[in-house]
């Protein structure tokens, strides 16, 4: 194919099938040469050590996230005084795989891997769906045709399926591997090996589909197409233009097209892709009004963003802000100490976690704030620094972020409320104490220095809520200063202690913001929705949760707060709801509120949701109709799933359910349960429905599968994939579920 031809061809990539010494460096002192080359697949890198009989090693160029150039990894800066920038480079993998840090022997050849890895990459985001498929196929068959030959036999079939997670009998696979045996020669080479599979991968529920549309069992002409769109997807305008675009899209054969028909291939490639996907594509995009107010908005935030594992041993890492922020998190936080040298260091005080400097931190949010969206970044710092680090504290954000740091308001004018995500785009804002109002420093009233006390009043005091004790942290800190310097940079988001819901609503700020642990947010639902139309307010997890846990985010939504802040550095039913939230809008990290959220005149009661104007319930029905290709959980020889799909409904109380299908025995590979759920949802743009796959087990707790999470507002109806999740939130093609999907109104 003429895609691969032209591969081959480039210089980079000539030079990367030849293979390459670099070394991999771990730390200062561990720097070995390995051997690295591109294997024929343009897929594959392989690398060893050069002695003779040492395993080798190899990853998948899907797998990079992003090359990054120069000394930008913890790792290649502490070496930056032996190896220059120009012969680094660093590889980010997806998920939670660690970075790959590499020097090159020449300027020259590390400029070959980074522009030959990142043609790669981009070769791969855009692979159709079909070539992706074909492309899996054939890494699978590498890696069964065990003794290289270029060839399968049966045994190394049986093997291979095995390894799919796919449990044929005997009989079946034998009458399948003879009819794909077109040469009979009793093996099956490349081609022959994908006829076998894709007749294995028969979809016969969606063939069923196919065929009560088809007027002749052969093709769906135009009109059968939308009737389809019509009846079952719920298309409404320009559906005559739409079926159009899906037959250019999607049909493979030409003599279709021709005729504006679809054949069974076209229709199952429509169903597999974004258009066919549960995801509405129009809300997957930027979709919502960004002139809104701040407090409008939902926002994609994180907790402790400097650790990597839990709150008391883990490890301090500028990498959890690169993550986060790639993530589209646009509220970080930053814990600061006093460091030595008058540089102050970032980590979780009192405890065993490493420590980084607050100027790389600064740094890092120069680099990568505006990598995933354009939207603001809320710079949370809960500060433990001296007046002298302070100082040294804002001359960073200054000099490093320079114009990208929010100083003043706007428009040079006393503001009257908050700025929108519009405004503030490309700008990082500082939260934290302030000397006096916003009104003062713009009228250039200059406060005593001596008069703002620092330390944020979260985590050292809800220790005490919690336990009642440590006194003499709160003496302490009732004596620490704030540098005028640092205070001038907090503009939009002053931290102000929270006193009651009556006193914000006479005396508070639009300006001002107080951080409540998970247990005080669940204390005033009521109160609170008010109080979040009209100002910002940050909800973190408690102190108690030393490992890192997360609090179920769904219930602060309900509240209307916006900065829910979570470990993203832990896996979880949280973090997959949070990622579903933010999956809509463009992933920028901004979701606008309901409008009963908004109006501070709307008494919305996420208690008694009945009880508000607009009340319309909905009836949602899932039909679970079958899985492709679920992924392995256990590494166990010979073991395969017994999958089951939970359907679970994230919401206002009411809404909260849960129902799942029956598990089939042994098969990952393509099961099919035909199973309809029913849920009711109360509130549905506060909805968020999650799709979870997991491995039944009778005698223990089921394994996790895989799952996919989004906005009930953003689900397409009809016949729809839904394309699974690991559990860090990265994709496993090709697992998917496919399913029927229909919303009604509850009259």
């Amino acid at each position: 194919d003429d895609n691969l031809k032209s591969m081959f061809a480039d210089d980079n990539l000539k030079s990367m099938f030849v293979g390459t010494v670099m070394r991999k460096i771990k730390s200062r002192t561990w720097k070995k040469q390995r051997y690295f080359r591109l294997q024929e697949d343009c897929m594959t890198i392989w690398y060893k050590s050069k002695k003779a009989g040492n395993a080798h090693s190899t990853f998948s160029v899907g797998d990079v996230e992003a090359v990054r150039e120069g000394h930008q990894s913890e790792v290649l800066l502490s070496i930056a005084d032996e190896f220059p920038p120009d012969r680094c480079f660093t590889l980010v993998f997806r998920g939670r795989r660690g970075n790959l840090d590499l020097v090159a022997e020449s300027a020259g050849e590390a400029q070959s891997w980074i522009k030959g890895i990142r043609k790669l990459i981009d070769n791969l985001e855009n692979m159709g769906q079909r070539e992706k498929l074909d492309q899996w196929i054939c890494d699978w068959f590498k890696r069964a045709d065990k003794n290289r030959d270029g060839q399968m036999n049966f045994k190394e079939v049986r093997d291979l399926l095995k390894m799919m997670n796919v449990d044929m009998n005997e009989h079946h696979a034998l009458r399948l591997f003879t009819m794909a045996d077109k040469s009979q020669s009793g093996t099956l080479e490349d081609d022959e090996f994908v006829l076998f599979y894709k007749m294995l991968t028969q979809r016969e529920d969606v063939l069923r589909v196919f065929q009560e549309y088809s007027g002749d069992g052969q093709k769906l002409t135009l009109q059968d197409l939308k009737d389809f769109l019509r009846e079952e997807q719920l298309h409404e305008d320009g559906v005559q233009q739409y079926a159009l675009k899906l037959i250019e899209r999607y049909e493979p054969s030409d003599t279709a097209k021709m005729l504006q028909a679809m054949t069974f291939d076209g229709f199952l490639m429509y169903l597999s892709s974004s258009e066919g996907s549960i995801s509405n594509p129009t809300m997957v995009d930027l979709y919502q009004d960004m002139t809104r107010p701040l407090c409008h908005y939902f926002i994609s935030s994180s907790h402790n963003t400097y650790l990597l594992e839990d709150q008391i041993r883990g490890h301090s890492s500028v990498e959890g802000y690169i993550r986060a922020l790639k993530r589209g998190c646009r509220c970080v936080e930053v814990d600061c100490w006093d460091g030595p040298n008058g540089e102050p260091i970032v980590y979780h005080g009192h405890t065993f976690t490493s420590k980084i400097f607050f100027k790389d931190v600064v740094t890092v949010l120069g680099n990568y704030a505006f990598k995933a969206s354009q939207y603001p970044v809320i710079l949370s710092i809960e500060n433990h620094c001296s007046v002298e680090q302070q100082k040294v504290m804002a001359q960073h954000l200054t000099q490093i972020l320079g114009d990208k740091l929010l100083k003043s308001p706007l428009d040079g004018k006393i503001p009257i409320g908050l700025p929108s995500p519009e405004d503030l785009k490309g700008k990082i804002l500082l939260k934290g104490k302030k000397i006096g109002g916003l009104e003062n420093s713009m009228n250039g009233v200059v406060d005593d220095p001596l008069m703002g006390e620092v330390s944020d009043e979260e985590e050292t005091a809800e220790i005490d809520d919690d336990h009642h004790r440590n006194d003499s942290i709160r003496r302490r800190k009732s004596k620490q200063h704030l540098s005028k310097e640092l205070s001038d940079c907090v503009v939009y988001c002053k931290s102000v202690h929270f006193s009651s819901f009556k006193h914000s609503q006479i005396h508070s700020k639009f300006y001002e913001i107080s951080s409540f642990t998970e247990s005080k947010a669940r204390k005033h639902i009521r109160e609170f929705v008010l109080h979040n139309a009209r100002q910002l307010s940050r909800v973190y997890p408690s102190g108690l949760r030393t490992d890192s846990s997360n609090f179920n985010p769904q219930d602060m939504w309900n509240t209307g707060c916006q900065i829910v802040a979570l470990n993203f550095q832990t896996a979880g039913v949280e973090m997959d709801l949070n990622d579903g939230l933010f999956s809509q809008n463009g992933h920028c990290g901004y979701v606008l509120k309901p409008t009963f959220m908004r109006n501070t005149d709307e008494r919305f009661d996420p208690e008694n949701p009945q009880n508000r104007d607009g009340y319309k319930p909905l009836s949602l029905s899932v039909q679970v109709i079958s899985g492709q290709q679920l992924p392995k959980v256990n590494i166990k020889e010979g073991s395969i799933i017994d999958p089951l799909v939970r359907v679970e409904i994230h919401g206002v109380p009411l809404d909260q359910a849960k129902q799942e299908t029956r598990y089939i025995d042994n098969n990952g590979f393509n099961p099919v349960w035909y199973d309809t759920l029913q849920f009711t949802i109360h509130v549905p743009e506060l909805a968020l429905v999650r799709f979870v796959v997991e491995d039944y087990d009778k005698t223990s707790k089921n394994d996790f599968v895989g799952q996919f999470t989004l906005p009930f507002t953003c689900i397409q109806p009809g016949y729809r994939h839904i394309h699974l999740l690991s559990k860090d939130g990265t994709s496993i093609p090709p697992s998917s579920l496919f399913v029927h999907v229909r919303i009604t109104k509850l009259t």
